[in-house]
């Protein structure tokens, strides 16, 4: 047989990203990013777009895998916005393989749960949505998706559990699991009617009522009880001749 040869490249191409997982060796490649949009009633309010579970469904967005930074890391503020907004979630990590899953079995795709932040450039997002535009800007900024070591649990459904977060110590989000929306199982086998779910997917559940802005020198910490614990420090816009990247 011939030997199977690797494709040169122009330049390198980019590493897997991946994280750490609680008590194992190894780290968890990552897939794809899904972000479930007002999945908590007082967020959707706040944002000026209530949700009724009757006659409406999730929606989603998607960040490319290169906006992932685990927790405890040092990002710069983000260029062109003024408006820089963190918003707590709970994070489920997918473990199997699904298409089209019904909500009764859903749970059997889980892997695991992570603490994680979808922090937001809420100026381009809503004057975006508001000219019926997508949300790319504001949602899909680099170093923009933070994400905690994962907690396996595989096939745990979670039902509640404490989800706060504080900005330099003060209280912004605090709320329960309970209050999503649409439920874990109703997230995974709704998004698997779109998507063939595949292990390394994470999915951001939204974010509950509280979001606002944080600025440079701010430090995020936020909790989710049973899962685990998430850090962030801000730090000055890099300069035009600077990489923005995490530390």
């Amino acid at each position: 047989m011939t030997p199977l040869l690797r494709p040169a490249y122009l330049w390198a191409p980019p590493e897997t990203a991946s994280l750490p997982v609680k008590g194992r060796d190894e780290r968890a490649p990552v897939n794809r990013l899904f972000f479930v949009g007002r999945n908590y009633h007082a967020h959707a309010a706040e944002m000026g777009r209530p949700v009724d579970k009757s006659v409406e469904r999730p929606f989603y967005f998607t960040k490319s895998p290169q906006t992932l930074v685990h927790s405890g890391a040092t990002v710069a503020y983000p260029p062109q916005t003024a408006n820089f907004h963190h918003e707590m979630e709970l994070v489920i990590v997918i473990g199997a393989p699904g298409f089209a899953v019904p909500a009764e079995t859903a749970g059997a795709l889980v892997f695991g749960y992570a603490c994680g932040l979808d922090m937001t450039r809420r100026d381009l997002q809503l004057a975006a949505r508001d000219k019926g535009r997508p949300w790319d800007l504001g949602k899909d900024v680099e170093l923009s998706s933070v994400v905690s070591d994962i907690i396996a649990m595989p096939g745990e459904v979670l039902t509640r559990g404490a989800i706060t977060l504080a900005v330099n110590g003060a209280t912004r989000q605090s709320s329960d699991l309970d209050k999503l929306i649409w439920s874990v199982p109703e997230i995974i086998a709704d998004l698997s009617l779109f998507y063939h779910l595949a292990p390394g997917d994470l999915i951001f559940t939204g974010t509950p009522e509280g979001v606002g802005a944080v600025g440079p020198g701010d430090r995020l910490e936020g909790r989710i009880d049973g899962v685990g614990e998430i850090a962030l420090t801000i730090a000055p816009a890099c300069g035009p001749d600077a990489r923005h990247g995490a530390s």
